[in-house]
């Protein structure tokens, strides 16, 4: 209000507008990036950046207003010249400039979208288990017989499910008048963490983890509820006690894990506080022992009826060190987000207690971590095996642990950790480390080879031609992959969402199948002790769909970032060539078929299996390392010069090329036929007009096409001679396609 009182009536009606919402990106959640505040070798904007045709707008009507917003000199000395003004306020990363950022539905599409490797590329299932949730953040068990599960949602809620996978109407937690979040995409605050006493079957104690805001200040808070003394599905409300608060200076890296070890001690993962670069003191949160944020923290929350509410475990590793909390059981992580601990292999053990973690980075790479008692995880002095401060990463008593695989952003902008497969339907998993990118929604592995002690990565596929086929297996899922999780006999799943909202139904949690070898039947037949129910049962419906998808041989990418001796230097990112996906799919956001383009941290590239197969499987073709031809009818979709993910102007190949369709007789059952080549069961219209750009750079190649729907491909409709045609690229056709029976 203050800046808009110097502004004059037509200029306030023409400008308002324009200047709250620059002045609310400083509260964004992409405010790092908006800023260029992830890269420490760049001052911190003024302004942030700005989409291009944007700029141009507000440069048109209201360049005056950024007098009143911004004191750099440089910018304002541009003032004259929209040309360099507006590639002045341009980000380099153009994927988060502002506004494209919060509504283009295209943000992050070519991450992800080069196919794999077909011999490292692991074909998997899923099985549908729950959907309509808003955000589902976690998803755990009880650990008492009755094979239980329960899914919290980010807006403060807990849902209890049955073995059956009916849900029980009555939740069996709602502190959502409590919990701090909002419904803006990727709003980090909200209810984040649950867990279960080891010992929930006699105390019935459970523990959440949630943000709230106390007066004017936001905080992460860890709570202790009880069960309810009349439903074994609710907890009592009026129990809880909050065992821990920990102030947070800004609105994302909250953290969010809590889990329990073998010993029976609380584990807690905080964030760094924030911001970009962990700005705070010295050195950052992260490498400051004297505060919470940016660790693993461990307490003994055991006999806590009386007295303390929480005590510190008598072998913590820094009691001794009056600087430091002694609460920190490891330090140096920036925002771990989704940790577990290995069961161990089911017969020998071996493994278990291994506590893996997924931290995510800043503006360069993610990492996955095996955190150990006492050791600093490097942040900020280390990003990856990268150097991001790198005053402190020459300190040479950083002593700090290198991850076991990182990956460049060009794979993924977000990781999140998962779990080792301990489960027994699938007994080919046992031993991988199963995680993903909530972003790109790649789904990745990791394996350990016990003679070297290094991790090999791949790439896991959804299962194409007839490795999904089985009655209730479905092959696709929503891209941003939240969390994963076990159940109580340790089989494996993961919870994601189509829009990345708190407040939007769109979640689904999936559970992983593995059909190349499944358990002897009856092997893993569990009985679940009974569950007395008082709430309404509400039966579960599943509504994804297989896709049928033809098997296609995909390019070979050589592995190029080598992990540097002592996680010093900065390795080359390793360039992801372009794919067309010609006639299949183009996978829906979270279930593209993938390319490792980095290696697990020895630098090698992931050797295929001996003989080229698991016990089991069918054996695959050998990858001419070449892709394979494209079929005349080929379509794709694109949006301007970018690959459109569900529409789009509709490109066709015909005999060695790429050309447009126009929209000459162009028709609902054209669009049907175009959208079901691509894996969509629905097409929501026909667009017209170059509603999604021309494709100037290419021939129009099918003009009057007259499709009766039916048809495989546009090729089989009715259409003018090839290449003939009476239509510009002002007309070119384009589709909207969909996976649910929606209006657009």
């Amino acid at each position: 209000y203050r800046l808009s009182a110097h502004l004059d009536g037509p200029t306030y009606a023409a400008c308002a507008g324009h200047l709250q919402d620059l002045l609310c990106q400083e509260c964004s959640p992409y405010a790092a990036h908006l800023y260029d505040a992830e890269d420490p070798s760049t001052p911190v904007r003024t302004i942030p950046g700005l989409c291009q045709d944007y700029c141009l707008q507000v440069w048109q009507k209201c360049r005056a207003i950024f007098r009143s917003l911004s004191t750099d000199q440089e910018l304002l000395a541009l003032e004259n010249n929209v040309a360099k003004f507006c590639r002045y306020l341009s980000l380099e990363d153009t994927d988060y400039c502002f506004p494209h950022l919060l509504t283009n539905q295209n943000l992050n599409q070519n991450l992800g979208l080069v196919t794999a490797d077909a011999e490292g590329c692991l074909q998997l299932c899923l099985v549908e288990v729950a959907n309509g949730l808003r955000n589902p953040v976690a998803m755990v068990h009880a650990n008492d017989g009755t094979h239980r599960f329960f899914i919290a949602e980010q807006v403060g809620l807990v849902w209890t499910y049955l073995p059956d996978r009916s849900r029980l109407e009555k939740p069996f937690l709602n502190i959502s008048e409590a919990v701090l979040t909002s419904p803006w995409e990727g709003d980090e605050r909200g209810f984040l963490g649950i867990v279960f006493h080891p010992k929930f079957k006699f105390n019935g104690k459970v523990y959440v983890y949630y943000s709230v805001q106390v007066r004017y200040e936001e905080r992460i808070r860890i709570s202790e509820f009880r069960i309810s003394p009349t439903d074994m599905n609710a907890l009592d409300h009026g129990s809880e006690r909050i065992i821990l608060e920990i102030e947070e200076p800004a609105s994302n890296h909250n953290g969010g894990e809590l889990l329990f070890g073998d010993d029976e001690y609380l584990y807690i993962f905080t964030g760094d506080g924030g911001m970009a670069g962990d700005p705070f003191g010295t050195f950052g949160n992260a490498q400051n022992k004297s505060t919470l944020l940016g660790k693993v923290l461990r307490i003994d929350v055991n006999n806590n009826d009386r007295g303390p509410l929480y005590r510190i475990p008598p072998d913590n590793p820094f009691l001794d060190d009056p600087k430091a909390r002694p609460e920190i059981y490891a330090y140096g992580v920036r925002n771990m987000w989704r940790c577990s601990f290995d069961r161990g292999e089911p017969h020998t053990k071996e493994g278990r207690g291994r506590l893996f973690c997924g931290d995510v980075g800043q503006n360069k790479y993610e990492e996955i971590d095996i955190v150990e008692k006492g050791k600093n995880y490097g942040w900020r002095a280390r990003e990856g095996f990268s150097c991001y401060d790198k005053k402190l990463c020459s300190n040479s008593s950083m002593d700090d642990v290198l991850p076991i695989y990182a990956y460049p952003h060009k794979m993924g902008k977000s990781v999140t950790g998962g779990y080792v497969y301990r489960g027994c339907e699938s007994p080919n998993l046992n031993g991988l480390y199963i995680f993903g990118d909530f972003m790109s929604g790649r789904l990745m592995s990791l394996k350990e080879d016990h003679a070297t002690g290094e991790w090999q990565y791949s790439e896991i596929c959804m299962g194409t031609g007839q490795t999904c086929m089985f009655p209730g297996l479905i092959n696709n899922y929503y891209q941003y992959i939240i969390s994963f999780a076990e159940d109580e006999a340790g089989e494996l799943y993961f919870l994601s969402t189509g829009v990345p909202s708190a407040t939007a139904p769109r979640g689904v949690v999936y559970k992983v199948v593995d059909t190349s070898r499944r358990a002897p039947p009856g092997k893993c037949r569990v009985e679940p002790l009974p569950v007395r129910v008082k709430s309404r049962r509400i039966k579960f419906v599943p509504k994804e769909k297989f896709i049928m998808r033809t098997p296609m041989l995909h390019p070979q990418l050589k592995a190029t970032a080598e992990a540097p001796r002592g996680g010093r230097s900065d390795p080359g990112t390793p360039r992801t060539p372009a794919v067309e996906w010609g006639g299949q799919a183009p996978p829906r956001p979270g279930n593209r078929s993938r390319t490792a383009t980095t290696p697990a941290p020895s630098g090698r590239t992931p050797k295929p299996r001996k003989g080229g197969q698991r016990k089991g499987q069918r054996r695959k073709k050998k990858p001419s390392g070449m892709a394979p031809p494209l079929q005349n009818g080929a379509v794709r979709l694109m949006e301007q010069q970018s690959r459109g993910r569900s529409r789009g102007r509709v490109e066709v190949y015909i005999d060695g090329e790429w050309g447009t369709v126009c929209d000459d007789g162009w028709s609902s059952a054209a669009a049907a036929v175009v959208c079901r080549q691509l894996g969509f069961p629905y097409a929501v219209r026909a667009s017209k007009k170059a509603e999604f750009g021309e494709g100037t750079s290419l021939r129009i190649l099918l003009d009057d096409v007259q499709c009766s729907g039916q048809e495989k491909t546009l090729m089989e409709c009715a259409h003018a001679d090839i290449g003939t045609h009476n239509c510009s690229h002002e007309e070119d056709a384009g589709v909207v396609c969909s996976r649910e029976e929606v209006a657009d």
